[in-house]
């Protein structure tokens, strides 16, 4: 069974989770510094660091929310990135973002399904996704989707969170999680459901091994995992082949 935000509703994920983040929007940027202690922020950096190599002309950043994460990218000094997002909450913010940093000729923001992408295959060098692929309805057909629209030769980086696995971590982490996490979320954002939701999403995530199974069996190549800071979060690098 699926793990949504609103469980007394009947509609799908999909809309489940553009309902919450459009709810939330206002206030996700200080909720993700502050329930990661902005660890997120060093998560970001050295994930984009990891595309470096790669030297990506064109990005696409998918569940871009705020465009952090498409922010962030600007290092790897590219053409063009385009976020994408199914929120027009977080996307209105995002575009304000943009605007102020003088960046909105270089990143756009659009509206957009992550599993039905509305763009043409073989359109990106890279395909980014931080902490999005976990509200996906169906997992391995978003990533065979960001598999499409990746070129040929070209890679896809996936940051989210996982679950830590070595005492004591693990457990610290579990409480935090299940207890101070969704009481922060609910004074803050005014949602008990989101962050109720968040450690449900994650511990339900197939993380680790079990993801680069599925991110193979959408086609990637030469696949990796990075575990960060005990593997509260994770990054995994996958390309396509030639």
């Amino acid at each position: 069974m699926a793990v949504v935000p609103y469980k007394d509703k009947s509609t799908s994920k999909r809309e489940q989770v553009a309902e919450m983040f459009d709810k939330i929007s206002p206030k996700y940027d200080l909720l993700n510094h502050v329930l990661s202690g902005g660890i997120d922020i060093l998560w970001r950096k050295k994930a984009i660091r990891q595309l470096k190599p790669y030297a990506p002309g064109t990005i696409l950043d998918i569940a871009t929310g705020t465009g952090d994460f498409a922010l962030e990218a600007l290092a790897l000094k590219p053409k063009r990135i385009v976020g994408v997002d199914i929120s027009e909450g977080m996307l209105s913010i995002g575009r304000e973002k943009m605007k102020k940093r003088g960046v909105d000729q270089i990143i756009e923001m659009r509206s957009g399904d992550s599993e039905r992408l509305p763009f043409t295959d073989n359109e990106f060098d890279a395909v980014i996704v931080s902490f999005g692929v976990r509200n996906f309805e169906n997992l391995l057909k978003g990533l065979t989707d960001m598999h499409r629209v990746t070129r040929a030769g070209g890679v896809c980086l996936v940051l989210e969170f996982s679950n830590p696995r070595q005492f004591p971590f693990k457990q610290v982490y579990r409480f935090y999680s299940r207890t101070i996490l969704p009481l922060i979320g609910r004074v803050v954002s005014k949602d008990s459901s989101a962050y109720t939701y968040l450690p449900e999403s994650v511990q339900a995530f197939p993380d680790g091994p079990d993801f680069l199974r599925i991110f193979e069996a959408a086609g990637f190549t030469n696949t990796q995992w990075i575990p960060l800071t005990f593997g509260v979060a994770s990054i995994y690098i996958g390309q396509k082949s030639q």
